[in-house]
This record gives structure tokens, sequence and C-alpha cells, in this order.
């Protein structure tokens, strides 16, 4: 069968359109650059690229007033186990300096990350690996990347969420700011020990779940971040935000599992309350 000439041109005007929507279509995809730093990559949000120290460092509890480096990090190194040809599933293995090993799946969809996390103590020695932290760098999705500012300018943009309420960071009062290290931002869960958290400010106010995010320099998105269970929600001096996960420490032989998602979405606070409420069950009304 054969086309007639303006048919075909047709056939081709279509094609084309549609080559164009699907490569306009929204995909986050994975890179990895050593020694732990795992890179979002969206040609549709803005920087193009979320930078995440991933992991930051494994803690040790008794953490909120005590040195950083000589008391609460426990080294580790990480390995690249495998990305996939479309850059779409990481797996990780951390090996803890106690001996833990930890493995990571992270799979990137068109809006979303996910973490699927097993740490797992194969020695006869109990581990005190209670908490880990990826630290997430936002100054280029929030806009605010000049050297020198203060590294709290984009504040305005975070959000965290109290008496249910989103709500934005430079919003939140009281504000603590009397710490062995300064400045920062920690909000402690009702099931987490306050002695147990970053040594930075620790604020008196409790957050209604484990969400933490940020809106784009322009308005259009949103990105954030859950972990189940969590440590603390935490605003840092790197224009980062955490939601760090718990462990709870392990003993011989014992695993644990802790999931997690990125969610860089449209900015439609309902839609993202409703995909989180559904992803992490376990924290709605804590």
């Amino acid at each position: 069968m054969k086309f007639q000439p303006a048919v075909l041109s047709v056939l081709t005007w279509l094609s084309a359109a549609i080559g164009l929507h699907a490569s306009d279509k929204p995909t986050l995809t994975l890179a990895y650059e050593a020694p732990h730093w795992l890179v979002i990559h969206g040609e549709h949000f803005p920087g193009k690229d979320i930078r995440i120290n991933y992991l930051e460092a494994y803690c040790r509890p008794g953490s909120t007033d005590t040195d950083w480096r000589a008391h609460t990090v426990i080294p580790h190194t990480a390995a690249v186990i495998s990305l996939s040809d479309d850059k779409q599933t990481l797996k990780l293995r951390d090996t803890v300096a106690d001996g833990v090993i930890v493995e990571h799946t992270i799979t990137a969809t068109d809006d979303e990350i996910t973490f699927a996390i097993t740490a797992h103590n194969p020695t006869v020695t109990p581990s005190e690996a209670h908490w880990a932290q990826p630290c997430i760098r936002l100054g280029d999705f929030t806009g605010f990347t000049a050297k020198g500012q203060a590294p709290e300018d984009y504040l305005p943009k975070c959000f965290i969420f109290l008496d249910s309420k989103l709500t934005r960071m430079n919003a939140i009062q009281p504000w603590a700011k009397e710490a062995r290290y300064i400045p920062g931002q920690v909000w402690c869960p009702k099931n987490v020990p306050r002695t147990d958290v970053n040594p930075r400010p620790l604020s008196p106010l409790v957050p209604s779940n484990g969400l933490i995010g940020c809106f784009s320099i322009d308005d259009k998105l949103i990105f954030a971040a859950a972990f189940e269970p969590y440590q603390e929600l935490f605003q840092g001096v790197a224009r980062c935000l955490h939601s760090d996960f718990r462990i709870g420490g392990l003993k011989p032989g014992e695993t644990k599992q802790v999931k997690g998602k990125i969610y860089i979405v449209p900015n439609d606070v309902d839609a993202l309350m409703a995909r989180y409420a559904k992803d992490f069950p376990e924290q709605q009304g804590k």
C-alpha cells in the first residue's frame, strides 16, 4: 500500500511530534561519584543535578552533645555493585568499620527515587550504628548558589510539617540557636531519644511527620524526602536538607530494613501528601 506525499508528510510530522514529546517527558536518572556522591539528574528541574552525600555518615547514639568526628561517626567505605544501562537502578554496598554490611537498591522513575536498604550485622559483636545521614544539597534547586551568602538564605523555600500543616522554615518559631555546632536546625520525632541526634541546634518542636522538602526557584516543582524509620529531620549548613534514617543498632546476626523516597513533583501539595500517605502509612498521625 502506497501513501500519497501529503499523507507521508503528515506521518513524518506526527512521528517527529511524538518523538519530541517523549524526549520532553520528565525522567530521572542516577549516577554515582566516589567516595560517596549520589547524583540525581533531570533535564526538567533547576540545576539539572541534585547531589547527595550518600551516605555522609553512620552514627552512634549519644550524639547530640558530643564531638562529631571523635565520637559519633563510624567510618565506612562504599562500593558500586551495579548501575543499569538506563541509569535508573543503582546498587551500592557500604561496609561499616564495625563489620556491618548495608545494601542499597536505589531506583529512579519519572518523578521519584525509591530506596530499599538492608543493614546486616554478620559479626559476633553488637553494632552501634544507630542512624545514618543522606545529605541532600539543594542550593541549585532553590536558586541559592552564590558563594559568600548566608547558608540559611534558602530557608523561605524549605518546609517541614508542624501541627499537620506545611510550615516554611523561615516562619518557624522558636528557632533554636545554641548547640555544640551552629547554625542549622534539628527536629526530633517523639520516638527517638533527644540525646541521639545531630549536634546542631535542637528545636523544641516535634514534626508532625517524616517529610521534609523545598520548592524550586520558580515554584513549579516540589522536592521532598522521607525515610522509614527516621531518626531526625535536619536543616544543615551546605544548603542541605536531611531525612536521616534510623537503624537503632544491630545485634549479632541481626538484619533490619529501611525504606525511603525522594519526590520531585509538580507544585501540588495535596497530591504530594496523598502519595506520601500511601507510601508511608507508618508516619501518618505521628
